[in-house]
């Protein structure tokens, strides 16, 4: 009860257009990096978010399983591509099931593949922009499937990211 009534006080204080723009922010550092010389949460550099880091890769990086792991970075922008059209559905009220264990397989890929993927992945972001943007009733569901859309893809960002520097392949890497 004493989280419900926080979260009812906090929304009374805060108009539903500042927590949209806030979400569409957040969710754009994600994918875009930062807005400029500050960021919410990525590192600096322009390239820091999700396109930044997979666009510099080539169809073999992506493929190559690095670590004890048996995914791939494809296999994390596989997941994301999913995991995005399911948070669209659940802001939309359609609360589904996930099926985890099939959004991971992505396979070998060659150029034409990882360019498809990362173009399907690019339209699901700007879907679920588009979704967070035009919502017109923010219920819990649709505040934790924005929310929990933001968290998701700010830890693949971070698993993508990690892999890259473990293996060696993290462009303009400064450790």
């Amino acid at each position: 009860w004493a989280t419900r009534r926080y979260f009812d006080v906090m929304m009374t204080s805060v108009s539903t257009e500042t927590i949209v723009t806030q979400f569409v922010r957040v969710l754009r550092e994600a994918f875009d990096g930062p807005p400029g010389p500050w960021s919410y949460f990525t590192d600096k550099d322009s390239q820091a978010g999700v396109f930044g880091t997979i666009d510099r890769l080539s169809a073999a990086e992506a493929s190559r399983k690095i670590g004890s792991s048996a995914t791939t970075i494809a296999g994390h922008v596989r997941h994301l591509v999913s995991s995005l059209a399911i948070s669209i559905r659940w802001i939309r009220g359609e609360l589904v099931v996930r099926d985890r264990h099939q959004s991971w397989t992505a396979g070998e890929l060659d150029a034409a593949g990882w360019s498809a993927l990362r173009a399907s992945l690019r339209r699901e972001y700007a879907s679920l922009v588009t979704a967070i943007q035009s919502q017109g009733t923010w219920d819990e569901d649709a505040i934790g499937g924005a929310m929990g859309a933001i968290a998701h893809v700010a830890y693949h960002l971070g698993a993508i990211r990690q892999r890259l520097a473990v293996g060696g392949t993290m462009p303009g890497d400064q450790r």
